[in-house]
Order: structure tokens, then C-alpha cells, then sequence
């Protein structure tokens, strides 16, 4: 079951979503969680993926969300739908030039530009990260259950840019996934958000799940009912009185877990359309400063999103290993010009 949300569609319509399996429980069925029933009728998917599924309302029980913890009945009609139609997992080659920043037998780390989609999903089966990897790199592992995305152990959503590490044996995949699952990788992350932080250093920890309201968004259960735990460390960079350059470090790894957990704290992605970063949060009403504001938008026409430092324990020399990125020309040109603004006004 493939639970990643694709990153491509922003018209204003409910997310399109496409039946993958309809299981009938037998009129017999004994009550058992539904988590360990799809587990039990569900080739190569792990339970907690189905969970996961579950917990962000891709499973329907008679045409109603449920929980993990729920009990299959007899005759329950059990639907599971995601946002991609059901397709075969073969990757396409392309000749698409890729930003290495480094490499050896046992992986590689990446630059990833913003605008390219991470692996094929629907209306992006081309394109992608994945098919340049599948013209370089021969013979990928790919994770149990992860068909069709050889070498991923983990992605960044379209328009975040910065550094992913992919795995070229079996070994170091499976030494990076646990990594991962354990949250022992180190991740940080350079944003630009509305407003400033306070305090200007802090924690947020609030579970995160697919809104109930909207699929394509991730939304926060503060109350813990829902969702799954997220955990984001923020420190203010710089203050630049109406936005800020933020430094975010993942303990966890959420879909849109600092978009969502930023918006959470009052402090939404510049420029962040999903999220509502792309309305003018903070400053005046005058028609100079407005229209300052839309030419940084155009500057970045993306969420200010970097992935600019990732560490990790070397599968085969067992060394921490760490590395840094550049910030992208449109991300240094949007700080450049807000602090020029806050300079002389």
C-alpha cells in the first residue's frame, strides 16, 4: 500500500481518490482489529503502514473513517483508497542530470532541485527523481512494500528542495531504513515563515494525520486522538520583522511535518499555498508593501522549504557521516530582498 500523498495536485477541488481494494469480511468473521485483518489479506505491506493508512482516512469501514483499534464485524465492507489509480510499478529511464553531492558503492546523497516530484504517482509518472535514478543506477534496491521506488528510504515533497540519501545495496538500505524507524538521522531544514517564532527556540509535539476534512492536508490532533506523533525542534535564525528564517530539525518524519506543524504555532511556509502561506500574514495594507510582498512571491513560487543538512551512520564503515547544502538562488534572492526591505523602511 502506498500511503505517499501526491504533491502535484493544487486545483481547489476534494482530492480525487481511486479504489485499490474492496474486502468483504465473511459472515462468520470473528471480531478482530482491522490493522491485523488488512495485515493478514495484504501481500508485502507492513502493519504499520496500514495503520498509518488508516490513520490518515484512507480506509473506510461501510463508507466511514475509522480507527486502528477498530473491530472488523461480519459482512463489514472494508475499502481502502488513494490519491494515485492503481498501476503497475515499472520505472521508465530518463536522462534527467542529477545533483550528486556524493557518492560510493553503498549510496548516494543528492541535491534535489525544487519542482521535481521525488517517485511516479498519479499525474507525475514521469519525470521524477526515481526515473533519473533508474538511467543511473542499475539494479536499485527497493524497501518490502515500496514497489516502484527503487533506492528511496525517504522523500521531501516536490517543491522542498535540498538533500535526500539514496541506497545502491540491500544492506545499506535496510541499515537506513531502520535508522529512519528509529529516528537516529539527523535532519535539518531551513524555512522562511511569517512572523517570528516565540519563544525563539521550542519544540512542537502534536500528532499529525491526514485532515478529515481535506486529504490533501496534513492536520494537527493536538488532543493526541488521531494522527500519528510528530515531533519538530525550531530555532530562529534571523528576524526580518515581518518574516523569519527558521531552522527546523525532524525527530520524526510526517507528511508536510514542518508546513503543518509551522502553520500549528501561527507561522505558516512563505509562500506556502497548501498551508496558506501565500496570503499576506503579517504587515501593512499599503499598496507599496503589498506589492513588494507578490514580487517575493514570484521570486520563490514555492514553499520556502530547504532540506539543507542530513547525517547518518555509514551502512558498511559504521561512521557518522554529515552533509550540507547551499540554500537555492530563489530562496537566497527572497531573504536577500526582505532584508534590503527591512533595511530601509
Amino acid at each position: 500500500m502506498n500511503i505517499n500523498e501526491s504533491d502535484t495536485q493544487n486545483d481547489q477541488d476534494e482530492e480525487l481518490l481511486f479504489e485499490h481494494h474492496r474486502i468483504v469480511a465473511d459472515p462468520g468473521q470473528s471480531l478482530m482489529r482491522i490493522d491485523k485483518f488488512l495485515n493478514d489479506r495484504l501481500a508485502n505491506v507492513s502493519r504499520s503502514k496500514i495503520q498509518k493508512g488508516i490513520d490518515d482516512g484512507f480506509v473506510t469501514v461501510n463508507d466511514k473513517p475509522i480507527k486502528s483499534n477498530y473491530k472488523v464485524h461480519p459482512n463489514d465492507v472494508i475499502v481502502i483508497s488513494l490519491p494515485e489509480p492503481p498501476r503497475d510499478t515499472d520505472i521508465v529511464p530518463e536522462n534527467i542530470p542529477l545533483n550528486i553531492v556524493y557518492e560510493d558503492d553503498a549510496l548516494l546523497v543528492v541535491n534535489k532541485l525544487p519542482g521535481m516530484v521525488v517517485h511516479p504517482a498519479y499525474q507525475n509518472w514521469s519525470g521524477t527523481l526515481v526515473n533519473a535514478l533508474a538511467y543511473h543506477f542499475k539494479n536499485l534496491p527497493q524497501l518490502p512494500g515500496n514497489e516502484g521506488k527503487p533506492g528511496l528510504v525517504h522523500r521531501i515533497d516536490k517543491d522542498t528542495s535540498g538533500l535526500l540519501v539514496i541506497a545502491k545495496t540491500e544492506k545499506a538500505m535496510t541499515a537506513l531504513a531502520k535508522q529512519f524507524f528509529d529516528h537516529s538521522i539527523e535532519r535539518t531544514y531551513h524555512a522562511i515563515v511569517w512572523g517570528a517564532p516565540d519563544p525563539p527556540a521550542g519544540t512542537i509535539n502534536v500528532n499529525l494525520g491526514r485532515s478529515l476534512k481535506d486529504r490533501r492536508i496534513t492536520a494537527p490532533f493536538p488532543d493526541g486522538d488521531f494522527g500519528r506523533h510528530a515531533i519538530t525542534h525550531y530555532k530562529l535564525l534571523r528576524d526580518l520583522r515581518y518574516v523569519s528564517l527558521v531552522e527546523c530539525k525532524l525527530e520524526t518524519g510526517r507528511t508536510h511535518q514542518i508546513r503543518a506543524h509551522m502553520k500549528y504555532i501561527g507561522h505558516p511556509l512563505f509562500n506556502d499555498v497548501t498551508y496558506g502561506g501565500d496570503q499576506i500574514l503579517k504587515g501593512t495594507v499599503f499598496t507599496k508593501y503589498r506589492q513588494f510582498v507578490d514580487n517575493c512571491f514570484k521570486l520563490i513560487p514555492r514553499q520556502a522549504l530547504h532540506a539543507k543538512t542530513l547525517g547518518f551512520i555509514h551502512p558498511d564503515t559504521q561512521q557518522f557521516m554529515q552533509f550540507d547544502s547551499e540554500l537555492p538562488d530563489d530562496f537566497k534572492a527572497v531573504l536577500e530582498k526582505w532584508e534590503n526591505y527591512v533595511q530601509h523602511n
